[in-house]
């Protein structure tokens, strides 16, 4: 793991922001590649938002693109230290005047395994896991925030059986659950927009009535 993370990108609402966005891209990809969906959501949500897209830490084998951890094959030895990483990320952009409580983390495919093993141990408004995955011996705790799963029913990549076993897992949380099927593959669709836009208002807004 590198000794100093890459450098975010940020959007442009960042200084009239009242909540943060934060975006954790895939296997292969980096930050750009979620920060279009990042900026449509912040368009649509009733509440300015910062929105940071996180690059992942290592490079790609193959050069071209990042990854969280080694995937092909698997290193899942590497998870702890890779979610302590992220874990240290999310603590520090806290501290520039956003809290955690007003923070929605947003994950796809390997990010959304990283946004769930290391979100649901924080005090965030809510996390999105897109076409995720559960790392091995993952446990959710029962106090957890607010989670939506959005998965493709015919995903070839990360199949549909593992948010129904995301589901399952985190199903005894005292937080709401939602699990958002939609009729496509590895993919974050314009279809679930309106889904993941009516979450991001619903525990932001949520988060404002309480300060």
């Amino acid at each position: 793991m590198p000794s100093s993370s890459p450098t975010p990108l940020r959007s442009q609402h960042e200084t009239e922001a009242k909540a943060r966005l934060v975006l954790l891209h895939g296997w292969g990809a980096d930050a750009d590649d979620l920060q279009t969906l990042g900026e449509v959501l912040a368009h649509h949500v009733t509440i300015p938002l910062d929105v940071v897209a996180l690059p992942a830490p290592e490079l790609h084998p193959q050069g071209i693109g990042r990854q969280w951890y080694g995937l092909f094959p698997a290193d899942w030895d590497a998870v702890p230290a890779a979610q302590a990483d992220l874990r240290s990320r999310l603590l520090t952009l806290s501290s520039e005047g956003i809290p955690l409580e007003a923070t929605v983390v947003l994950g796809f495919s390997q990010g959304a395994a990283m946004a769930l093993g290391t979100g649901c141990e924080l005090p965030l408004a809510g996390v999105i896991a897109c076409s995720g995955y559960p790392h091995p011996h993952w446990e959710a705790p029962t106090h957890r925030p607010p989670v939506l799963l959005i998965h493709g029913r015919n995903d070839e990549v990360v199949p549909f059986s593992a948010a129904e076993e995301l589901n399952r897992r985190l199903h005894s949380g005292e937080a709401p659950l939602t699990l958002e099927p939609f009729n496509g593959g590895h993919t974050i669709p314009e279809v679930v927009f309106p889904t993941i836009t009516k979450a991001l208002d619903h525990w932001l807004r949520a988060t404002s009535d309480k300060g």
